[in-house]
């Protein structure tokens, strides 16, 4: 039982740190306006994919990762 617990917690702070992301992710003008984010309208279409902004996302995370794993 004291493991789950431990899970718990962890999974309660891992969403309060994604809330507290959220929150925080419409005060960065630049996020999501990257080079390589695609945009795309057509008539009845619309397609935006946000590859730069995903990358960088991912390079951060995984670094951040890797600082709490040592």
């Amino acid at each position: 039982m004291g493991s789950i617990g431990k899970l718990l917690i962890f999974l309660g702070l891992v969403l309060i740190v994604l809330g507290g992301i959220l929150v925080l992710l419409p005060k960065i003008p630049w996020l999501g306006r990257l080079p390589g984010d695609f945009f795309y309208k057509g008539e009845r279409f619309s397609l935006y994919f946000p590859l730069a902004t995903s990358l960088i996302i991912s390079i951060l995370l995984t670094l951040l990762f890797a600082l709490f794993r040592r």
